[in-house]
């Protein structure tokens, strides 16, 4: 484009300098005719001034010589074709100057303008590799966004559950609580009932073995009688209790006769 442009301002410089020639040439011509014109009227009032007279007038005078304008147009246009041709040749080697120039600037922008393009190929390459990177990330990111609300979802469902299963194991450990209180407390009634049963077992038994001393003493002291002689058994059971259970349990048969 540039090239073009010094083309194209190059022409209108030749096409100024025609127009000059023509205009020259123009003048010129026009000289010329002024000058038949001038011989043409000079002639004509020549012989008219010699009607006018009507004799022979014999006139010698010294003057100067006159103008050559032919000379001076030719070398007026000399000069001008000249100028002209000087110009041309200036244009000429101005002209071929800045196209060898322009030739040049045009390999080089040629040579970058093709690196540019081979940089563009390879940008638009990899610029398509990136979208196919990136429909393929968008892919992953939306299967395993996919795949976490199904993982939460399911997650949610089983910790749901979880949760009515921790609900109903706190309740059975409620119910288990106050059924182990229950149990604790009709325990402690029952020991206390125990203890109250082994002190008056204890102080039963107490008074069996005085009554028992007691008459044995006094049929020692009685002389012995034959007669009917009856014993009685006494059944002692003793029991170890810790935390509530039987840990041991031990049984002791007396026999007593009277």
């Amino acid at each position: 484009m540039s090239v073009e442009a010094d083309i194209n301002g190059l022409r209108r410089v030749l096409d100024e300098l025609t127009l000059s020639r023509a205009d020259l040439e123009m003048q010129i011509e026009n000289l010329k005719e002024e000058l038949a014109y001038l011989k043409k009227n000079h002639e004509e009032e020549m012989t008219a001034l010699r009607g006018q007279v009507g004799g022979e007038i014999s006139v010698e005078m010294d003057a100067a010589p006159g103008i050559d304008l032919t000379k001076i147009l030719a070398d007026m246009r000399e000069q001008y074709e000249s100028l002209a041709e000087k110009n041309r040749r200036d244009a000429e080697q101005w002209f071929f100057s800045k196209t060898e120039e322009l030739n040049r600037e045009g390999a080089i922008n040629t040579e970058q303008l093709q690196s540019g393009k081979t940089e563009i190929t390879e940008l638009r390459r990899t610029i398509q590799s990136l979208e196919i990177d990136l429909q393929s990330q968008l892919s992953t990111k939306a299967a395993l966004e996919g795949t976490l609300a199904d993982t939460e979802a399911r997650y949610g469902t089983q910790l749901a559950q979880l949760q009515m299963l921790i609900t109903g194991v706190e309740e059975q450990l409620a119910e288990l609580r106050c059924d182990m209180e229950r149990q604790n407390h009709e325990y402690r009634v029952l020991l206390d009932v125990k203890c109250r049963l082994e002190q008056e077992i204890a102080t039963y038994r107490r008074l069996l073995e005085g009554e028992d001393a007691h008459m044995s003493s006094h049929y020692i002291s009685q002389p012995v009688k034959e007669g009917p002689v009856t014993t009685r058994q006494i059944r002692t059971i003793f029991e170890e209790v810790q935390d509530g259970k039987v840990i041991s349990s031990r049984e002791q048969i007396t026999q007593a006769a009277h």
